[in-house]
């Protein structure tokens, strides 16, 4: 079958026998693509290999044979954002979340608009916490495990004023006691009726927001670590106190 003319954001490249590359893409019509991109790797060819750097968005043209599609051409639509430090390691954390959850050449035009907006507000520098709290509600929902944050799984409104850890077929179940160190697995529920509302919840209040969206993306990760965990020593570089809050993954 040939592709002709797909957007879409490079997630991943790596080099392929001499002078070729793997890379993995998020499409606007095909969803999650693999690529076989062979020979960008000599000098003639850097403007192909530019176009194919991660969280670049472009557009290409490939003939899909089974698993892989084979590039013909790619070019970039736009210059992808110069990040560095946390900013870019956040990056990188959302598109292995991608790579890891979203299913080969299955559909997602929600994902695809999600993933472009995570891009374009790590570009712009707006808080990485919320940032990424907001690609990860957004990135459930849109491969068909979302949770309804504004209401308990029995169907009651979520008290603000309570705490609460996510069940990941569930939903919000309260905590009611704080043993065990239970307190450092929750988030408010001010925090949980913000994420519904897409409204940023107090600073110090996204550090549970983050622990308990952890659980539940380990559950459909199926107890395998995401890399980025691993490189960032469970992320304990990105979490340390900060101006704008409990910080990203």
């Amino acid at each position: 079958m040939r592709i002709l003319g797909e957007h879409a954001f490079v997630l991943h490249a790596r080099a392929w026998r001499e002078t070729s590359l793997l890379v993995e893409v998020l499409c606007a019509e095909h969803g999650r693509l693999g690529l076989v991109a062979r020979g960008v790797r000599g000098p003639k060819r850097q403007a192909l290999r530019a176009a194919l750097q991660p969280m670049q968005h472009v557009r290409f043209d490939a003939v899909l044979r089974g698993e892989l599609a084979h590039l013909a051409t790619a070019e970039a639509l736009d210059a992808a954002p110069r990040l560095q430090g946390e900013a870019m390691l956040s990056g990188f954390y959302a598109s292995e979340l991608v790579l890891r959850l979203a299913p080969r050449q299955d559909p997602q035009p929600e994902l695809y608009a999600a993933y472009g907006q995570l891009r374009a507000r790590l570009g712009e520098g707006e808080p990485l916490a919320w940032t990424l709290r907001r690609f990860e509600r957004d990135l459930l929902e849109a491969i068909g495990v979302g949770l309804d944050y504004a209401h308990e799984g029995d169907g009651d409104p979520v008290d603000p004023a309570a705490r609460y850890r996510l069940d990941p077929g569930h939903g919000p179940v309260r905590v009611r006691g704080e043993r065990g160190g239970e307190r450092d697995r929750t988030a408010t529920g001010r925090a949980l009726l913000g994420l519904a509302a897409d409204i940023a919840p107090p600073t110090e209040e996204l550090g549970g927001l983050r622990r308990v969206l952890r659980e539940v993306l380990e559950a459909h990760l199926g107890g395998r670590p995401l890399a980025s965990w691993q490189l960032l020593g469970d992320l304990g570089r990105m979490t340390r106190p900060a101006p704008q809050g409990d910080s990203s993954s």
